[in-house]
């Protein structure tokens, strides 16, 4: 009989200490799953977060900005950035974006508005990166325009294009590149490039410039 009680209290004792484990095991799921989601969404919040929110970033045209005026909706509006580098703004008419900072564009629209609303609050935010491309031609397999990257090369923009086509002349690629309104041409031979000849010819790129594969 006493062995029986004792087996009974054993059996007892493991019952209430697996009780006692599974709300604990569900809730470490629940944290795990609380987390992920968590993690999930600051990743969304990381991916929101553009290249225009560097204080370095220099609009150009063809971007797409947001202005918000606080409690000034009539004012607030998202803008294409014109060609001429200006954009259209109530009360101001056209305002000089390209070539500002969104911190200095801001800053501009803030002191024009001061004539108009007391203590005016701008934001600037580049919607759209458009300004910031280069463009690939010829024998690659997918030509047209693609986003730079910091400090982007000749030999990167060519990779970002997914290599070249049966016919393409590799010793005969060049990069056309406008400078004070006129034209230039810079040649590019992948082939010395790639042995490490003719490094000086493997250019860091600027918005605008066009390769091309012939």
């Amino acid at each position: 009989m006493r062995r029986l009680g004792l087996l009974g209290m054993a059996l007892f004792l493991t019952l209430g200490s697996l009780t006692a484990l599974a709300p604990a095991k569900g809730s470490q799921k629940q944290k795990g799953k609380q987390t992920a989601q968590a993690a999930a969404a600051t990743g969304q919040d990381t991916t929101s977060v553009s290249a225009a929110e560097e204080s370095s970033y220099i609009i150009g045209p063809q971007d797409v900005l947001d202005i918000n005026v606080w409690k000034e909706p009539e004012v607030s509006r998202t803008v294409p950035v014109r060609p001429d580098g200006k954009i259209s703004l109530p009360l101001l008419n056209d305002v000089q974006a390209s070539g500002l900072t969104p911190m200095q564009l801001q800053a501009t629209i803030t002191e024009g508005l001061k004539k108009f609303i007391t203590g005016p609050q701008v934001t600037v935010i580049v919607r759209e990166i458009n300004s910031r491309r280069v463009y690939v031609l010829g024998e690659v397999a997918r030509p047209g325009a693609f986003p730079m990257i910091p400090n982007m090369t000749v030999l990167q923009a060519l990779s970002t294009a997914g290599g070249f086509g049966q016919f393409a002349k590799l010793n005969g690629i060049y990069v056309l590149r406008t400078e004070n309104g006129k034209q230039m041409t810079y040649p590019f031979n992948y082939k010395d490039v790639v042995r490490g000849q003719r490094a000086e010819q493997n250019i860091v790129l600027r918005p605008g410039d066009t390769i091309v594969v012939p």
